[in-house]
């Protein structure tokens, strides 16, 4: 929490990180209020085949994924992007973290992923889970950074980040969770 001095002491506003699951649900009315808008100019125009349609409803879909951070585990959830399905195309799998920057948690993967459609870069925030494609490898953030180019955003942890901060490399193991 921090607070903001505006003019004096009476004139103090205390700012919140919004909570992940209230976060969460807003990204999920947000991408249904797209999907819907999509459905609309679809009706309207009559220009999109059942293909734009479908691409539509996939972009708003979500995956979830187990992370076993030396016998803690955390859930994150995954943006249904090609870079994200590239992604857990190669799990169940097993990484070493390594500390970076003192602000992300950083691992090589087995291969470089699929960077299609992806934008040209992403300002992360504490949570977040990304790829960084000029190195090729995995970033899991749980301190805020900066704007990255070459950074796609795979997606966000649910809960609490603290069991990847501590020092040191971390064992980890991630996996698909089915719905």
């Amino acid at each position: 929490m921090k607070a903001t001095v505006l003019y004096g002491p009476r004139d103090v506003r205390f700012e919140e990180r919004p909570d992940p699951a209230i976060k969460e649900a807003m990204m999920k009315r947000i991408l249904f209020l797209i999907l819907i808008l999509a459905m609309v100019l679809v009706n309207a125009t009559g220009a999109a085949d059942q293909a734009s349609v479908q691409g539509i409803v996939e972009e708003a879909s979500t995956l979830k994924i187990r992370i076993d951070v030396e016998g803690t585990v955390i859930t994150a959830t995954l943006i249904d992007n090609a870079t994200s399905r590239d992604f857990v195309s190669l799990l169940p799998l097993t990484l070493t973290l390594r500390d970076y920057a003192a602000t992300e948690k950083i691992s090589d993967l087995p291969r470089r992923l699929s960077t299609e459609g992806a934008p040209a870069g992403h300002d992360p925030s504490i949570g977040d889970i990304a790829y960084y494609a000029p190195w090729g490898n995995l970033a899991i953030f749980y301190r805020d950074f900066s704007y990255s180019p070459g950074l796609i955003h795979l997606g966000t942890i649910e809960a609490s980040v603290e069991a990847l901060s501590g020092p040191g490399p971390l064992s980890v193991t991630i996996e698909l969770i089915e719905e």
